[in-house]
């Protein structure tokens, strides 16, 4: 992010780059993305001719004609009209001398595959289109960074948005509902994909095209205005451009001052985060509630955007969740789904986010003693018999061995778990189920409900099925919530000869 003690230039929004700096990549591939429509053969046209900020230190300036790379990807939507674009492509890269690359991607099929597996976002045509187009360059980058001995980092992949584009997608994410990320519209940069025409309209571009002699393609789809990008181009921007001539201009300088302010506020949400932050699995994360609940508003929001991406990576949020989400955190209880399956609860002091995984292995099998038993989330359940040493009291060694593990391993009465001192045995390891009961040690053969047992070690309630319980057979009562407690009909007591270890690893 830009700070304010670089020299700022000419109220366009951009900053200048320190004189002198040096490309240490400047050999490294420049892929440009051609469609054949005129803004991206305008980027062809000036990559091969004039200068251009890829933004790589230099500014403005000619690019080495040995790295540029055309790509232009066949969407097989329109019949005769795409093969004669993917032709025109091909020529026009011919003519500068600059290798090209054509994939053919079937993508109304993909979209149709995506609605298939009940994909909203990418069944919509023009978004698996867009999606295949950025994995066709990621692609074809990474190849080039390879076969060219450079990191792929330092490889520049060139899309051809102009000042309307963006302005028409600020209007875009306004009618569809957004916050200042989508205020932003498209950005200069986003790793290693830049966009070097990005404060030119496209106006002008067809202009520098016909002083030049150079043709281009038009898309007879770019005109249906059941698309909204059309609608919004060829119906709203219209009626905008009435009240100011210059209104991608003027937008173009609003998305740029909306993008540092975005940017500024995601590094204080990323502080607050890791401040909040007290569990982060795969699929699984836990926010501190109580402190959330007292943070600033705007900081909140992002906080949750961030905690329901790392749970949920490429999940397409709009404001409405944020704040669904943000409602159980003020109420300090309760529970709700967003899209794309994701559950969301405030128990126990804690915000956690959880992704449906789909179902999870089922926990029932036997436990050999000894023995170990392989777990679903990893883990393992390990049993072992042990003498109680000469001159030592039992109940003293179980006391001694829990307070060390913590609970994670407790010593039991074997011959009362039902395990044989020479021949040992086999233990039942199953998850939780309807009406389990334990008579907790320590209770003195007081009765609890597992599911309030488990409660009460605030376990959230989508964990309670993955705790082991360990049982003296597939019908027998429960020896051992594992990791939590066992059962007071199998502690140690001073007759105990034989001891059974379980250890949860």
């Amino acid at each position: 992010m830009p700070s304010v003690m670089r020299r700022y230039a000419g109220g366009e929004g951009r900053f200048d780059r320190p004189s002198g700096q040096e490309d240490p990549d400047r050999g490294a591939p420049v892929v440009l993305m051609v469609s054949g429509g005129a803004d991206s053969t305008a980027l062809l046209v000036m990559a091969a001719t004039s200068k251009l900020d890829i933004d790589d230190g230099r500014g403005p300036a000619r690019i080495a004609r040995e790295r540029l790379h055309v790509l232009h990807v066949n969407h097989c939507l329109r019949g005769m009209d795409a093969e004669e674009d993917e032709e025109f492509v091909r020529e026009l890269s011919a003519r500068y001398g600059i290798p090209c690359t054509v994939r053919r991607i079937d993508v109304a099929a993909r979209a149709e595959e995506a609605r298939q597996r009940g994909n909203a976002t990418s069944g919509n045509v023009e978004n698996a289109g867009r999606e295949a187009r950025y994995a066709a360059a990621t692609e074809l980058a990474n190849r080039l960074a390879k076969e060219h001995g450079v990191p792929r980092s330092s490889v520049r992949i060139l899309t051809a948005h102009t000042a309307n584009d963006r302005a028409e997608t600020f209007f875009m994410n306004a009618i569809r509902g957004t916050g200042p990320a989508g205020l932003s519209s498209i950005p200069r940069r986003r790793n290693r994909i830049v966009r070097p025409l990005i404060d030119l309209t496209h106006d002008q571009l067809c202009d520098m095209l016909r002083m030049r002699g150079i043709v281009w393609r038009e898309d007879d789809t770019n005109h249906d205005t059941r698309y909204l990008r059309a609608y919004v181009r060829h119906e709203l921007m219209p009626v905008a451009k009435r009240r100011n001539a210059r209104v991608a201009a003027s937008l173009a300088t609003t998305c740029d001052i909306l993008s540092d302010e975005d940017a500024y506020l995601n590094q204080l949400a990323s502080r607050a985060y890791r401040d909040l932050l007290r569990r982060e699995d795969e699929g699984v994360v836990a926010l501190d509630a109580a402190r959330l609940a007292a943070s600033e508003v705007a900081l909140a929001r992002r906080v949750v955007r961030k905690a329901l991406l790392v749970a949920c990576p490429g999940a397409r949020l709009e404001a409405r969740h944020v704040a669904s989400v943000l409602q159980l955190v003020a109420a300090g209880k309760g529970s709700c789904m967003v899209p794309v399956d994701v559950d969301v609860r405030v128990e126990f002091g804690l915000l956690i986010v959880r992704a449906d995984r789909g179902a999870s292995e089922h926990l029932a099998a036997w436990l050999e003693v000894p023995g170990e038993l392989d777990l679903p989330d990893g883990g393992k359940i390990q049993a072992q018999l042990t003498q109680v040493p000469a001159g030592s009291r039992a109940e003293d060694v179980a006391r001694a061995h829990g307070a060390e593990w913590q609970g994670r391993s407790v010593l039991l009465d074997a011959a009362a778990a039902g395990i044989d001192h020479t021949q040992g045995g086999r233990l039942w390891v199953d998850s939780l189920q309807p009406g389990d009961v334990l008579c907790p040690l320590g209770m003195h053969g007081q009765s609890k409900k597992l599911s309030d047992l488990l409660a009460e070690a605030h376990v959230p309630v989508a964990d309670r099925a993955s705790v082991p319980i360990v049982r003296r057979s597939c019908t027998g009562h429960v020896l051992w919530v594992a990791g939590i407690r066992a059962d007071e009909r199998v502690r140690v007591t001073p007759d105990t000869k034989t001891l059974l270890e379980l250890t949860l690893l």
